[in-house]
């Protein structure tokens, strides 16, 4: 069956938990909720095993429910599956990271995530989730009141979420009183100050840094930086400014589309791949977990398939010649917050 193929072709990586993560997934950010659930379906159908989410995307019970029916269906078994969810920022003090990392969990309508990230390093006002209705970094939807900040180090945030990790193959549980719903931690948004300050007092090591990462933002410092504290990257927002002209980004409109780049265009056509297809490879060729998003289920295809071919040496080179440090997921830009995280 081709699903199977596909699926068989897709390397995992192992985590510093000692679980393994598929190298390509399906990204949840921008699906409309009323789109999630058979986006998820489909996925799954079509052979991902690796789903991406977050609370902050808002359609995290959906996504559970396309998980659900394709179990039912005997698609997959919960085992077969790496869910990630994220943590927002208003829920970084140590009560409301318990509290969101549950909600967040039963939202799925899971037993355990195999992965739960820090969305961003950077902890915001406490709001009740009875009142989370913009999860975002305004207090309303006409983005008139910024949610203030909050005084919560990361490592308190890390060190409560760590009571909820379960005892894995290869890392044990930090604490004695583990509810252990949670099977790896991880961090977004972070450099590698932030990584190297992280793991001077995690007891239990970040297995992911989840960063935007396409040909032009190449960030080769933080990767090695991640991959010398034996952190896997997972790369969001492949295919560069693609992902933010619906955000009407001055930035993306403003630059050559990566899918018409030159270098991408001359290596999908010699390998009858799309530009797609070697922007993932690009990525996943470098030794990242890739997270492309589609509601269309021959583009999911032919995005999980990017791992049945090589780039050239000089491929590879020519695609990485386009960085120019160019950041489209600038919160301080991208959603016009006052908040500078980059």
């Amino acid at each position: 069956m081709r699903t199977r193929s596909i699926t068989s072709k897709i390397p995992q990586l192992r985590l510093a938990s000692g679980y393994n993560i598929p190298q390509v997934g399906f990204g949840l950010w921008k699906i409309p909720p009323e789109q999630t659930a058979n986006a998820v379906y489909h996925a799954i159908k079509a052979g991902y095993r690796h789903i991406d989410g977050a609370y902050g995307y808002k359609n995290s019970v959906e996504a559970g429910e396309g998980i659900r029916r394709a179990i039912r269906e005997g698609l997959v078994s919960r085992a077969d599956l790496f869910i990630t969810s994220k943590l927002w920022n208003n829920y970084h003090a140590r009560r409301h990271a318990i509290e969101m990392a549950h909600v967040e969990t039963d939202a799925w309508g899971l037993d355990y995530l195999d992965l739960f990230l820090i969305h961003f390093p950077i902890a915001q006002q406490y709001i009740p989730l009875s009142e989370s209705r913009f999860p975002s970094w305004y207090l309303d939807a006409s983005r008139t009141r910024v949610t203030p900040r909050a005084p919560v180090p990361i490592s308190e945030t890390w060190q409560v979420l760590e009571s909820l990790v379960a005892p894995g193959p290869e890392q044990p549980s930090p604490t004695t009183t583990s509810s252990g719903f949670l099977r790896s931690l991880g961090v977004s948004n972070f450099n590698a100050q932030l990584l190297y300050d992280l793991t001077s007092h995690a007891r239990v090591p970040p297995s992911v840094l989840q960063v935007e990462h396409h040909p032009y933002l190449a960030q080769p410092s933080l990767l090695r930086a991640a991959r010398d504290l034996g952190i896997q990257v997972t790369a969001y927002s492949t295919f560069g400014p693609q992902s933010f002209l619906e955000l009407d980004n001055p930035r993306a409109r403003d630059v050559v589309p990566l899918l018409q780049a030159e270098p991408v265009v001359r290596a999908a056509a010699r390998l009858r791949r799309t530009p797609a297809q070697v922007l993932l490879r690009w990525c996943t060729q470098r030794g990242l977990v890739v997270i492309p998003k589609s509601v269309h289920p021959d583009r999911m295809a032919e995005n999980l398939d990017c791992c049945s071919f090589d780039l050239t040496v000089e491929e590879m080179d020519a695609i990485s010649s386009l960085d120019r440090g160019l950041r489209f997921n600038d919160p301080g830009m991208t959603h016009g917050s006052p908040l500078h995280i980059f």
